[in-house]
């Protein structure tokens, strides 16, 4: 029977987000439901209310969750009713060329659930990233279930279904940090403090935070930056070339999305160095730069999606890293809210008040 939960919903670009009843349908081959336990208030989630990702409203809201599956639909053997899960927005499909070629990060075929949950009168709605976890339960495709150990708080676990993954990949999967690198993070919210804690765990002898927000650097030395620059004040390719010996960065990930911050990247690296753009940008902005440049420096311009990562692979490995005190993925977590509270995060997210809010149901 399908059941109707409550669950956020973003009406239209810039309205404010409600609280509806989503009915959540039985889950077909392939699918699974979950009863959300904690999910994270991820800036993604604000482009989506914004109308920066598309049009498709109403947008369920919520991705970066964990949760215990409560029942599967036909086929399914890699999760069970019980299992505490993590829930990814990239189900690999283990058939694209990415995937046959053992690259499965890479995957063109990633997919959600082929339900759609829907309002009362039947409006279908559109769960943001395929998950929809601003909702007691919701519907996703079973490879979107990630096993982890229960040990590990809902609210500090659901991290890594997006932000904290999406840095530390940069770090470490996609920009490949190493013992010794030095690098720095352009922008120091949830996701590039969770590069700068990657790269921490890589090994990195010098690591140079960058920001507009005194507040933020100081965030970003307690994750473990060596170095801070208040980029107001401060001409920030200057800075991270002074604390670099006059060389700049071997590694310089952009967590803000801006063509201008991505300059400051790009000019900020050494020669031969690797640019790693995590930051997310919107579809009007342009970049320009001198193809000389691009040429003349040499190195690697990235972008990593979702952190290079492998679900699968990563999200057990972190969790274990954490449980070992080797990383403290709660120090993410600046509140815990309830699902009316979501409109108010999005606002102290603004203001740059929160590292993350995370609702727990």
């Amino acid at each position: 029977m399908p059941q109707h939960v409550r669950g956020v919903i973003a009406p239209g670009r810039n309205e404010p987000v409600r609280i509806e009843t989503v009915v959540v349908p039985d889950p077909g081959p392939g699918e699974a439901v979950v009863r959300v336990e904690a999910c994270g208030v991820c800036h993604t989630d604000l482009h989506y209310k914004q109308g920066g990702i598309n049009d498709d409203f109403p947008f369920l809201l919520g991705h970066e969750a964990a949760g215990t599956v409560e029942s599967v639909g036909e086929g399914v053997t890699d999760v069970a009713p019980g299992d505490y899960v993590i829930l990814n927005w990239r189900a690999v499909c283990g058939q694209c060329r990415a995937c046959r070629r053992g690259r499965p990060w890479y995957c063109f075929d990633t997919h959600n659930a082929r339900q759609k949950m829907t309002l009362l009168d039947g409006t279908e709605l559109s769960p943001a990233l395929g998950i929809g976890a601003f909702a007691e339960k919701t519907l996703v495709a079973a490879g979107q279930c990630t096993k982890v150990d229960r040990s590990v708080a809902p609210e500090i676990a659901g991290l890594l279904g997006c932000g904290v993954m999406a840095g530390i990949g940069a770090a470490i999967n996609t920009g490949n940090v190493s013992r010794g690198d030095t690098v720095a993070v352009i922008g120091c919210g949830g996701v590039g403090d969770a590069a700068i804690v990657g790269s921490r765990l890589a090994g990195a002898a010098k690591i140079i935070a960058v920001d507009v927000d005194e507040r933020k650097l100081a965030k970003a030395e307690e994750m473990g930056a060596t170095d801070t620059v208040d980029s107001r004040t401060t001409d920030p390719v200057e800075a991270i070339r002074a604390l670099t010996g006059g060389f700049g960065a071997d590694v310089v990930i952009e967590a803000v999305g801006r063509p201008e911050t991505y300059r400051q990247a790009f000019y900020a690296r050494d020669l031969a160095g690797t640019v790693v753009l995590v930051g997310v940008p919107t579809p009007e902005m342009k970049l320009e730069l001198p193809l000389l440049d691009v040429f003349g420096r040499g190195g690697s311009l990235k972008s990593s999606w979702y952190g290079d990562c492998l679900p699968s692979r990563d999200f057990p490995m972190l969790i274990d890293l954490h449980r070992q005190g080797r990383i403290d993925l709660g120090a993410f977590v600046t509140e815990t809210i309830a699902l009316d509270d979501v409109e108010k995060a999005f606002a102290r997210m603004h203001e740059g008040d929160v590292l993350r809010s995370v609702v727990v149901l």
